[in-house]
């Protein structure tokens, strides 16, 4: 006779555990913050795969355990495995975050169709066999490319975690992807799927499984209406690499960005344009955000910024126009308005711009979101090119912080700012003064300015 299970509810608050649910804690007073906790857990019950069952860890000395440097599972989407820093890594875990409907399902199942030499298991728990068809013959059929037949991708729907594992055990595949963690429930538990219990649990059965055997998992979580990934924060801390997807609706534009990852760098960016062939890698994205124009007119200005290790030049559009209705409007897309605010009052009071009574509008092309600090000076240029009405020349460029003082300050990776814009034509940049380690380029003029009205009256007279 198997043992009974036992449970405790411990309050995700102040630790306290309870033998019954309460609606509030005892000991700190808070409401609704008790979740179900296994205590004794039963393997017949998990449903443990079989190629797992018996292997018990014992203490091993540090000098003992063998190096692995083994080589990681090479991607066809160069952008995934840029970010993922280079690959996956056989045995870890992996979890993507995202807003509903900006395409995480396509980024990893069109990863499956179109890597035939991984044998990959889509697991699908919100969508049937059908609907997983369709969107595959939808990139399928759309993408020319030789590699997007699916022969490896194998197409499971499924919710519960020990029929999971027992076909994975009779699969063996060399991918597992989980659509999406939220919908997986496991016996240990009698709570709902979705719940915080419920994927703590089926979270860490995942991990133990792919530390095991050796097969990567990718998640896909769901996002609250604040942004975060739903469940308890402890998931971000169990799997090895957390990926958010970013992006507007509106526009074509998608940012993957790695928010923690124990095999590669944080400071990475991969950028993607949804297209009916799916997601497409955008391999030169600062190419694409400049856009093609024979002139420029005023108040039109380009920024030389770095998202992550990567240097992007993207384009900053203000408009300055009279109040009207009295009060003026600021008004910002990509870029705090709160620092757009400060910029306001550092233009008046250190150059003399009489800004109060004007409407100001500031826009970053293309749908990107900024918050790097050295989009300053290019914020500053535009702002004052609209308002004295006067065109900045279009091979010029700008990376500077901008102080409360009015003085421009250094930034990071200054070097790798000036070769992006060589590279795209540009004949003239603007970088803070006293900037060390900047190689003199043939094609680009560097100018170092150490004041905003240094800038002025290189660009205004």
């Amino acid at each position: 006779m198997a043992a009974k299970l036992r449970s405790k509810f411990v309050c995700q608050n102040c630790g306290s555990s309870y033998a019954q649910w309460l609606g509030q804690c005892s000991q700190c007073k808070e409401w609704n913050t008790l979740v179900e906790e296994v205590v004794d857990r039963v393997e017949e019950k998990r449903g443990t795969p079989a190629s797992v069952k018996g292997r018990h860890p014992v203490p091993v000395a540090i000098e003992a355990i063998p190096a692995q440097d083994g080589p990681r599972i090479a991607l066809s989407d160069r952008e995934l495995s840029r970010v993922l820093g280079g690959g996956l890594v056989p045995g870890s875990i992996t979890l993507l975050g995202g807003e509903p409907g900006i395409g995480k399902s396509t980024l990893l199942l069109q990863t499956a169709l179109r890597n035939p030499h991984l044998k990959t298991l889509y697991v699908s728990g919100e969508e049937s066999e059908h609907q997983v068809k369709m969107r595959a013959e939808r990139l399928q059929a759309s993408s020319g490319s030789p590699n997007g037949k699916g022969e490896g991708c194998f197409v499971l729907t499924e919710t519960n975690t020990q029929n999971i594992f027992k076909h994975i055990d009779a699969l063996q595949p060399s991918l597992v992807v989980i659509d999406s963690v939220q919908t997986l429930h496991t016996a240990v538990l009698d709570a709902s799927p979705g719940s915080v219990g419920q994927v703590r649990e089926c979270t860490a059965e995942l991990m133990r499984f792919a530390k095991t055997t050796g097969i990567p998992m990718v998640l896909i979580g769901h996002i609250t209406k604040d942004g975060f990934i739903a469940g308890p924060k402890v998931l971000e801390h169990m799997v090895d690499c957390v990926l958010q997807f970013e992006g507007d609706r509106d526009h074509a534009y998608r940012l993957l960005r790695p928010l923690k990852n124990r095999f590669g760098s944080t400071n990475e960016l991969g950028i993607y344009e949804m297209q009916g062939s799916g997601l497409a890698e955008v391999e030169d994205p600062s190419q694409v955000l400049l856009g093609r124009r024979e002139e420029r007119p005023s108040g039109v200005v380009v920024a030389a910024t770095m998202e992550g290790m990567r240097p992007l030049l993207i384009e900053v559009q203000a408009l300055v126009s009279s109040a009207v209705y009295g009060t003026p409007q600021r008004s910002s897309t990509g870029f705090d308005l709160r620092r757009l605010n400060m910029l306001l009052a550092v233009m008046e009071k250190r150059c003399g711009f009489r800004l109060g009574q004007k409407d100001v509008f500031l826009n970053l092309a293309g749908g990107f979101r900024v918050e790097e600090p050295a989009i300053d000076l290019a914020v500053v240029c535009a702002v004052l090119s609209s308002n004295a009405d006067i065109a900045v020349p279009m091979d010029v460029c700008f990376s500077g912080e901008v102080g409360l003082t009015g003085e421009i300050r250094p930034v990071t990776r200054t070097e790798q700012r000036i070769a992006e814009a060589a590279k795209l034509g540009f004949a003239r940049i603007f970088v803070p003064k006293g900037t060390k380690g900047i190689v003199p380029l043939k094609t680009i003029e560097v100018v170092q300015v150490g004041q905003v009205s240094d800038v002025l009256s290189h660009l205004f007279g």
